[in-house]
Parts: C-alpha cells; structure tokens; sequence
C-alpha cells in the first residue's frame, strides 16, 4: 500500500463511521459497466461540498486490491449488482488529489514533475523486480507495469479542475495540464477505469477539448448519475424520520437541484449538518464567502443584473448552455456566466425547459448577502423594506402597504415594468422577507385558474395568516378582490387550517399609482388606499 498507488480504504471507513452515511454505492454499477471499454474514461462534475471527495474515496476503496473492506460493501447497495464480485478488489488504483500538488509547487512545471515523481516512486516500490524501459518515464513505467501484471490501473482523479480555479489566468498552465491528462490517459491500454471529478466540466480547448475521450456527467447533463450528485428526496425523507426534523422546512432550504428523469436532489453538506445540529440554517455557504458568487452576479453584461433581480423574486429564465467553455474567465455574454453559476451550484437548470432558478431558500440568502454588501444598493434597501411589508400585511394596513409596493417598484426598475408579469416580480422581491415564514408560490392553482401569487405559513409560524395576492396590471384592486371571490380561491387552500388574508394589489400605467385592498376570508375587513405618486 502507497501513498497514492492502493491507497488502501482508511478514508472510506471514516466516511462509513460518521453518524450519517447516504448509500451511493450504486454509483460504482455504472463504472462496472463502461469498466474496461471504449467508455471507461467518466468525468462527475458538482458543487463544492457535493460530496465528490467522499464518492472518490468510496471507489478507491471498492477496486483497490488493497482494500480489507469486502465485508461492507458486501451490505450496500453495489452488492445487487451482477457484476459486484467481478470487479471488488481486483486492480491497482492510483488515487491523486490535485489540489494537493498545486499547493506544494509554484508553478505548472514543477507540479507535474511533482506528481510524476510520486507516482514512479509508489510504481517502483511495488514492483521493484520488473524490467522496465526507463524509470524516469510515467507512461513507460506504467505500461511496463501492466504488461507483466495484465491488471489495468484504476486512475481517480479528485479536485481535478483546481488549477482553472485558482490559477485562472494562466493560459499557459493550463493547456500543458490538459496536455499531460490527455499523454498520460488517452489511448492507453494500462487504463481500465479513469474517473475525474471537480467543480467544472471539462474545459473546452480550442476548437476541441483535449480530453475528448470522456463522457461527462455534470449540473447541465447528469444522465443516468442524476441521483448520485446530491441526496435524493426519499433519502432527505428517511433522516428526516431517524432525526426527528420537518421534511417539509428541510425541502424548503435545500431542495431544488432538480433534473428532468429523477426526482429533486438536496446539498448533501447542508442535509447533513441541519439534521446533525437539529436546526435548519445556511451550511453549504460555510465553505466559501458571498465573495465568490458576488464577482460573478457583477459582471457588466447587458441584462445580467435584471435577470438575477427576476430569478431572486422566483422566476426562471431561459439560458443558452452551448457557448461555456468551461472555465471562470472566457465569458461570451450573459447566459455563459448562469451556466457557471450552475456548476457552481448557485442556480438550479431544468434540463427539459433550458431554464435556470434559484434552488432554495439557503442559496437565495446568498444572492441576499451579495446584493446587499456587493454595491447594489438600491436593490439592497428594497430587501431590508420587506420586512416592514410584512409586518403592515398582516396589520391590514393598506395604505402602508401601497407604499411600500410603489418604493420597491421604483428600486427595482432594473425590470421592464411593463407588464402583470413585471409587476408580479417586484411584489416578489417586496415580499423577500416572507420567505422566512412562508412559502411563496407562483402562479398556485385554484381549479379555475391561478392565484398570482400565494403565501403559505411554514410550520414554525403556522400561527399566521396565508397570504393570497391577486395582481392587476391597469385595473382596480377592487377588481382583484372580485376575481378572488368570483373564482373562489380560498377553496384551493381548503385543506389549509387558519386564517387567509385576501390581497388585491393594482397599478395604474397612468397615474402611475399602485392600488391595495386586504379582507380577511369570510370576515369582510377591508382597507383601501392608493399609493402616492412615485
């Protein structure tokens, strides 16, 4: 056993130990199927704390003929697999992480000597006896290696983007990392699997990628590994249970990630830690400051700043993923800095519609700190207003409330205020602090339509009222109100049990006032005002 030639499954056990350990053993069925074939070369792509380290210490453990852990993966779910014997245990794996030699040299050449000298030193020690062509020679030395052996490495690659992370202008590096990947894997016979992970794909190369043999799996395209990226619901429901937690608050924060063929997936560090501390908070953010999400929302790209004022009020937008290029720097427009934003885990990307959104409660309060400290002022005092919105709602205090709406509207007129579509956003974002107490709901259906947007207590403040807001663009509140009672709304929150507030909410493209009524359901109490002139 070598430092990083059958690094043996120390890390894995630990990993076996924790208080909470989610089963994604299945994830090794499918590196069993490409084992050893055209397809052998597989390239996992997730947020950081994705648990994409504890994935690659889980296969290490599983192929190293090393390994003493045969009797555990025997009780997972791998164990189900056809082919769970053929494979356990049988091969040399090297396991490298690249943050490690990028840390300990200074510059790109440096580290790839680094890392060659490791690995012969490992490779020479466990076969001392071999005759080989020359010993100074990764790829010779390996080759020599598996012709006396006829036992293909393994090669698991961990944080294997670092250097496009960290080293982001460095054009240079870059390419001769790329190249050394692509002289050491492609082509060669000693390779039975190569598994890489990281945060981004695999980066574009010229007109080519230099790691084209790799077939990918990343927060754009999971394929069949969809539900290896994070948790799955039914497993957030099952710790939930065993930890005694709200499922529904616990979906609330970390849900979202969700991919067209599987179900919704959850930050697997935040599940871990809220059911571990028993508290439902921000955790995934703990591991890298709002700065790393503020640089990007900042960019002067035309439309940018709108779109992240629309996606934090709730809505999707439709982005173009084909232009990235993989990296942090080679920005096209707009939509190529959303796609980095997913990867990086701050937005959810439905695959079937092309859209991204904001995931989660947890990640919105990201895009709250950003904007807040990140020079967007206006934007900023609109935030800290909500809750004083809040707060006149549930008083019935109309008038206050009309305000309130017209100031947000006029913070927020980065958005073509235009339209009920508009007007829907910026009522959004003037209620941004509900969401600490409610849930917001779009577009919620009614049987006879749609309620524009409704707001249902969690269950830590289920002693407040629901909020049902029906919005007018160029008509009276009083309009609003009728199709409430009309269509009968409340009946859609039948299975609700409490108190609903009725709001109707107008602006008037003319005088360029917004208009607000409140009732309680089946207790008329109604207060009407318009706002002032902005």
């Amino acid at each position: 056993m070598g430092m990083y030639l059958n690094p043996g499954d120390d890390k894995f056990q630990k990993a076996r130990r924790s208080p909470i350990y989610v089963d994604k053993s299945g994830l090794i069925s499918y590196l069993n199927k490409v084992f050893d074939t055209e397809n052998r070369f597989v390239c996992v792509s997730r947020p950081r704390r994705f648990g994409k380290s504890m994935a690659a210490n889980m296969i290490s453990a599983y192929y190293d003929r090393s390994s003493i852990s045969h009797e555990i993966f025997s009780r997972m779910k791998i164990a189900e697999s056809d082919d769970f014997a053929r494979h356990l245990g049988k091969y040399d794996v090297i396991q490298l992480n690249m943050q490690d030699f990028l840390s300990s040299t200074g510059n790109i050449e440096d580290m790839l000597a680094l890392l060659q000298k490791s690995l012969l030193w490992d490779l020479l020690e466990a076969y001392p006896s071999y005759r080989y062509f020359d010993e100074s020679n990764l790829m010779r030395t390996m080759a020599d290696v598996y012709r006396n052996t006829k036992r293909p490495f393994v090669i698991i690659i961990d944080e294997w983007d670092c250097i496009f992370r960290e080293c982001q202008q460095e054009k240079v590096w870059q390419d001769k990392y790329l190249d050394f990947l692509r002289s050491w894997l492609k082509d060669k016979a000693y390779i039975g699997l190569a598994y890489i992970t990281g945060i981004l794909p695999i980066k574009k190369y010229s007109t080519h990628s230099a790691l084209n043999m790799f077939t990918e799996f990343s927060m754009t395209t999971p394929g069949p590994l969809a539900e290896f990226v994070g948790f799955t619901e039914e497993e957030v429901r099952q710790l939930c249970r065993e930890h005694r937690m709200d499922f529904d608050e616990c979906k609330a924060w970390y849900d979202g990630y969700r991919f067209s063929d599987r179900a919704s997936i959850y930050s697997p560090r935040s599940v871990v830690q809220s059911m571990m501390l028993q508290r439902y908070d921000t955790y995934w953010n703990q591991t890298e400051t709002f700065e790393a999400l503020k640089v990007y929302i900042d960019m002067n790209y035309d439309g940018l700043r709108e779109a992240i004022i629309a996606l934090m009020a709730g809505d999707e937008r439709k982005i173009d993923t084909s232009s990235f290029v993989n990296d942090m720097t080679s920005f096209h427009d707009m939509d190529d800095v959303l796609t980095l934003l997913v990867h990086l885990g701050y937005l959810g990307y439905d695959i079937e519609k092309s859209c991204v959104f904001i995931p989660n409660r947890e990640i919105l309060q990201e895009y709250a700190t950003a904007v807040k400290i990140g020079g967007w002022d206006i934007l900023a005092k609109a935030l800290k207003a909500s809750e004083s919105l809040l707060a006149s709602t549930l008083a019935l205090d109309a008038e206050a409330v009309a305000r309130s709406i017209e100031s947000a509207h006029m913070e927020t007129s980065h958005l073509s205020y235009n339209d009920e579509n508009a007007l829907s956003y910026t009522i959004s974002l003037a209620y941004y602090a509900a969401r600490q107490k409610y849930l917001m709901v779009r577009e919620f259906p009614t049987g006879k339509g749609f309620a524009d947007l409704v707001f249902l207590p969690r269950p830590p403040f289920a002693n407040l009222p629901a909020l049902l807001l029906e919005l007018k663009w160029d008509k009276t509140a009083e309009t609003a109100l009728k199709q409430i009672e009309t269509k009968n709304y409340p009946q859609s929150l039948k299975d609700y049990v409490g108190e609903i507030l009725l709001v109707g909410i107008s602006y008037d493209k003319g005088t360029k006032k917004h208009e607000c009524l409140i009732e309680r359901c089946n207790v008329p109490l109604r207060t009407h005002s318009a706002g002032s002139d902005p």
